[in-house]
């Protein structure tokens, strides 16, 4: 894996970054795993945005990924590396011995080929996964599940990972790249290593029109907007009036607490800071 600076040909090119991987497949996913698509344009069954920001971009399938890793005692063998467009991590396809085939979220140092195996008697190697219960102090996993069985819910994008720190009762505490700790089960499954395509946050797309085939609309600043549009519109040059950051509903942004989930706050050791 390397990043490719583009020779300056174009105006779009001048600025692009771009991560090389030779080893992810060229070709079409495995027909059986995926799913067709749909656009929503960000809008709810009543047509109504609910989501801004989207609209239009590239047609895309998902790929259905195995986040519960349930197939115990069963080897599974690295076919290929794939790119999937619905997340910022690459993909692994796995053929089981008993012939099935899964797709996985590929760690770091993942390769085709590898061979890797879940259950609670799994060996301590990246790709296995098993309960935190089984796993050492000190170890970094990844795709964490939030309750036993309940498939993998922490540490799922690009480059994430997670810390095993302690493990006491029924309960293990894991510190989270954001610095929040907290405590889950031990009997909750978790994937050995880091998540694959760490470099994924050094691209630079280089164009809007990037963004837009990704299927993002434009941002439009709220100092750009009339006072009727958006709380910071109006005003002579770039000013927010004076008032604190906010949503365009009135939602102070930056540093407010917006955590209201009281039945699940003992469990949180240490809070990351950011909003609660």
């Amino acid at each position: 894996m390397s990043i490719v600076k583009c020779s300056p040909t174009s105006p779009g090119q001048r600025f692009k970054l771009k991560v090389v991987n030779k080893e992810l497949h060229k070709g079409e996913p495995h027909a059986a795993l995926v799913v067709t698509k749909p656009k929503t344009g960000g809008r709810n069954n009543l047509g109504r945005i609910t989501c801004r920001h989207i609209g239009g971009g590239h047609k895309q399938k998902y790929r259905i990924i195995d986040f519960k890793r349930n197939k115990d005692g069963i080897t599974a063998t690295v076919e290929r590396l794939e790119y999937d467009p619905n997340r910022s991590a690459h993909i692994a396809l796995l053929l089981y011995a008993d012939g099935e085939r899964r797709y996985m979220i590929a760690p770091k140092g993942l390769k085709a080929g590898d061979q890797v195996v879940s259950g609670s008697d799994a060996a301590i190697k990246v790709g296995n996964c098993l309960p935190l219960n089984n796993i050492p102090v000190g170890s970094v996993v990844h795709c964490i599940e939030m309750q036993p069985t309940g498939g993998a819910k922490l540490a799922r994008s690009a480059g994430t990972s997670v810390q095993l720190i302690a493990r006491e009762g029924i309960y293990a505490t894991i510190r989270l790249k954001s610095g929040q700790m907290r405590k889950v089960q031990a009997e909750c499954r978790a994937v050995m290593g880091e998540v694959s395509n760490a470099e994924h946050n050094l691209e630079n797309l280089g164009k809007a029109g990037a963004k837009r085939h990704r299927g993002v609309r434009p941002t439009v600043r709220g100092t750009a907007m009339n006072p009727i549009d958006h709380p910071h519109g109006g005003g002579e040059g770039k000013t927010k009036g004076g008032r604190h950051p906010v949503s365009p509903w009135g939602q102070p942004t930056k540093g407010y607490k917006t955590r209201r989930n009281k039945r699940t706050n003992k469990f949180i050791m240490r809070s990351s800071g950011v909003n609660g």
